[in-house]
């Protein structure tokens, strides 16, 4: 059989970097469940008539088809993010959940786009909601930035990835400002003015006037509060300034004031208030966030996402919720491949027992289940070889220890050193350095 030609876009990791990534997501869902998000998975296929609803995303989506049987034209599409089935899910199991309902969710998702550095066609997002019945307390949009944020640091400072920055914006202050200058289509506005950082100023305010048909001025103004950004609560002032009235206006002046200045109490210097961010999804309603990585901004945002106040609706009740989503693939792939994170071994075992015979093998297997019963991850060898040929395998494989013996008058050796020493294995213990492994990070700690 002639070598596989591997497929582009779809990452495969080695096991070393899996063990990065499980590093990454056992975190992150310590995290979320500290925060009291509960853990939910959805199925990968959704009716494409549901995910079309969402934005603008045919050219992203996987269709589904049976090989065998009807070939009629697929209605099955993969997910191509998690919020849509999420949506359905809230409302299929509305009668069993308990709301405010919060939940997060890693899995995989598909997109039918172009590879490129940061951005896959198959990739693992982690995502927290909180969804309520017919009205959302605006204080959840505060706290989802926070736990992310909190998610975040943790990956920081327990791993060495590099910090984060969160942008944050409002689409009602927004809004409200297009429409205090009588435009008549600020949705087609905020769409335009999301593509700021990709195009720059002076080609968003031709679009502006070309496409959306609105005059200069206004598209010069428009492009004046799209370039305002802080810290603090300095923006609203620098909104003022540009001298538009609209009740929208204020009130999402005051909703991005609350979440930018509890942020600076709990999590300063990682939350901004950046008025170009728009998202560019069309059911995004008040609170909009973009995540970057300090210091590798070129590669887009890690983690993004919103407000939504009418996703899900059954008819009857509509569910608004609020949601972030961290692109786990995007933040770790390039990382991984620029050789800026590694594991301290790729295996999870700490201790090989070696076989002195295969007649000896059940004493060898006994040692390593007295091993495991207290937490030491260990195998046997594969064969009763010579002492220098288990040792060498060992070393190929990146495991520390090697135990030589039975559960009596038993030696362990450490074959980095050399050192060996008498053992029991109801007692022994490696340091805590050694008994899993870690993420070691070749990144600068900021």
């Amino acid at each position: 059989m002639s070598r596989p030609k591997p497929l582009s876009g779809f990452p495969e990791y080695t096991p070393e970097a899996r063990i990065i990534e499980q590093f990454v997501l056992d975190r992150l869902r310590e995290t979320f469940e500290l925060h009291g998000f509960a853990s939910i998975e959805t199925r990968a296929v959704e009716p494409l008539d549901r995910l079309a609803k969402q934005g603008e995303i045919d050219k992203e989506v996987y269709t589904v088809q049976r090989l065998h049987g009807e070939n009629g034209p697929a209605d099955l599409g993969l997910h191509f993010d998690l919020t849509v089935p999420f949506a359905r899910y809230v409302l299929e199991n509305a009668h069993q959940l308990a709301f405010p309902f919060r939940r997060y969710q890693i899995q995989k998702v598909w997109r039918g786009e172009r590879p490129q550095e940061g951005r896959y066609r198959e990739f693992t997002q982690a995502d927290i909601d909180i969804v309520d019945a017919e009205t959302l307390a605006a204080h959840h949009d505060v706290e989802l930035p926070l736990v992310t944020l909190a998610a975040l640091e943790r990956l920081h400072v327990d791993l060495g990835l590099p910090p984060v920055l969160m942008r944050v914006n409002n689409r009602k202050l927004a809004q409200g400002f297009y429409l205090g200058l009588e435009i008549a289509d600020p949705a087609a506005v905020l769409r335009h003015v999301d593509k700021i950082d990709k195009i720059g100023p002076d080609r968003v305010v031709e679009q502006l006037i070309n496409e959306v048909k609105i005059t200069e001025p206004q598209a010069r103004r428009c492009v004046q509060l799209a370039q305002i950004r802080s810290a603090d609560a300095s923006f609203v002032a620098e909104v003022r300034r540009l001298g538009v009235e609209h009740d929208q206006l204020t009130e999402g002046l005051e909703l991005l004031t609350d979440v930018v200045t509890t942020a600076a109490r709990y999590v300063p210097g990682r939350l901004i208030a950046d008025l170009k961010i728009a998202r560019g999804l069309d059911y995004y309603t008040g609170t909009v966030y973009e995540t970057e990585l300090v210091g590798f901004e070129s590669w887009g945002s890690i983690a993004s996402g919103g407000r939504y106040d009418s996703l899900a609706s059954d008819g009857r009740i509509s569910y608004p919720g609020v949601g972030l989503s961290i692109g786990v693939t995007r933040l770790l792939a390039p990382l991984l491949a620029k050789g800026m994170l590694r594991a301290s071994r790729p295996v999870p075992t700490a201790v090989l027992v070696a076989v002195d015979s295969e007649e000896t093998r059940a004493t060898a297997i006994e040692v390593a289940e007295q091993l495991r019963t207290r937490g030491i991850p260990a195998e046997v060898a594969p064969r009763a070889e010579k002492y220098g040929r288990q040792i060498r395998y060992a070393d190929r494989r990146g495991i520390p220890f090697v135990w030589f013996g039975g559960t009596v008058g038993g030696e362990v050796k450490d074959i980095r050193s050399g050192e060996q020493v008498s053992a029991d294995p109801a007692s022994w213990m490696p340091s805590s350095e050694d008994l899993k492994p870690k993420v070691l990070s070749l990144t600068p700690s900021c």
